[in-house]
């Protein structure tokens, strides 16, 4: 009941300034209606914007029958850009962001034509195309589904050329299976050829933006994250105004412990930054058409692990300071960074080498991803909880951190 009592302190004297409500719930609505708008404009693009997605190509059959057609089909797809790799540097140009993802085509592969197919050994399992993306991105997932259309024409047009010498007394026969192919590749009827670039085209243009279909998917939780993180200022001023008071000095006086004492000031800045998060979350649902709804229980427990992030973390700046304008300075420094490096402004996927790796080490990285996974991948609840467990995790390391400073904090 103690900590209890502590928080509805703590809510009473943040609630009695209103400049409070104008931080909580105005500024955070009025940089959501900016970044939203700033977003679409700067999504604009002139007609001759190449929009291709970009895709590694690291063949190690250049002679093949199979790569040369592969490559072929596309390099004329209007979806996909080829960019030639070798293998050494092909998961460092993935890992970096330079293309989208990269396909391997493995050495020998075009002699599955040939390869004898009595041993029941199916000729297709002995070498396999390899692609590597990440497919929880969107760019990832086009890829993914961009390529099954000219892998699957190439392989059916190489089994058909397998049957047609096998039907001809001709098995294994090179000559007979490459001109068997050329055929195969040959027959795709014009009708079978507009609907397949029909369903490139649907593909590559299912993100007609990074942001998906609303630009408010990002800038709604990149805002809603920031404005999370710049409550640290409420939270840390808290300690120290009741050093100033001497209140503080009262209530470690009595048997109340250094943990209750921590704990009731983080449940009071817990429900500060809820209540915040759940009008923001309202508002972005109602008014910016940001579907929040699909998945609630999702966005439910990301908001409660970021609020025990900010809290507990306020708290142990609030411990660590002497005075306010400490407070601020490292609370501003705090939401700059976390903001600009946790993607709340830009998805990291824009981002590249050490930037990006190091972003995505942020707690508010792991907050955005949470609410990206819901709102720009589609995914469901069970996206939500490797974020969540993170942000608790953080939580608890910054709680363990503020009670150890406060049992030797000098008052």
């Amino acid at each position: 009941m103690r900590i209890i009592h502590l928080a509805f302190k703590d809510l009473s004297q943040i609630f009695r300034d209103k400049k409070s409500l104008l931080f909580l719930v105005a500024m955070p609505i009025l940089f959501t209606l900016f970044m939203g708008f700033a977003y679409k404009s700067g999504d604009k693009k002139d007609s001759s914007t190449d929009n291709r997605v970009l895709l590694g190509w690291v063949n190690q059959d250049p002679q093949g029958l199979l790569s040369r057609q592969l490559f072929q089909l596309l390099t004329n797809s209007g979806s996909v850009k080829l960019v030639e790799l070798d293998a050494a540097g092909v998961d460092v140009a993935v890992r970096a962001g330079k293309v989208a993802g990269a396909l391997i085509v493995p050495a020998g592969f075009s002699d599955m034509l040939t390869n004898d197919s009595t041993s029941g050994q199916s000729a297709f399992s002995l070498k396999q195309l390899t692609l590597l993306a990440d497919l929880n991105s969107p760019h990832g997932q086009s890829l993914f589904q961009l390529m099954r259309t000219p892998v699957t024409q190439v392989m059916s047009s190489a089994e058909i050329a397998r049957l047609s010498a096998d039907s001809a007394g001709k098995p294994g026969d090179s000559a007979e299976i490459g001109q068997a192919f050329r055929v195969a590749a040959q027959t795709w009827s014009e009708t079978d050829v507009a609907a397949l670039v029909k369903v490139e085209t649907v593909v590559a243009g299912a993100q007609p933006a990074w942001y998906g279909d609303n630009p408010y998917n990002q800038a709604s939780p990149g805002i809603l994250v920031q404005f999370a993180i710049f409550g640290l200022v409420t939270s840390g001023q808290i300690l120290v105004q009741e050093r100033k008071s001497r209140t503080l000095q009262r209530m470690m006086s009595t048997s109340m412990q250094a943990w209750q004492m921590v704990a009731g000031h983080m449940l009071a800045m817990f429900a500060v930054v809820f209540v915040q998060e759940a009008l923001l979350v309202i508002f972005g649902q109602l008014a910016l058409g940001v579907n929040y709804a699909r998945a609630p229980l999702g966005i439910l427990i990301v908001s409660v692990a970021l609020g025990l992030w900010i809290a507990s973390m306020g708290l142990l700046i609030g411990v660590v300071v002497k005075n306010d304008s400490q407070v601020v300075l490292l609370s501003l420094m705090a939401m700059f960074i976390f903001s600009a490096m946790g993607g709340t402004w830009f998805t990291l996927e824009a981002s590249s080498g050490a930037f990006a790796t190091i972003g995505k080490l942020m707690p508010s990285a792991w907050a955005m991803t949470g609410y990206q996974n819901i709102l720009m991948r589609g995914l469901g609840l069970e996206s939500a909880w490797l974020p969540t467990l993170v942000l608790v995790g953080y939580s608890l390391g910054f709680f363990a951190l503020a009670v150890w400073r406060f049992q030797k904090m000098e008052v």
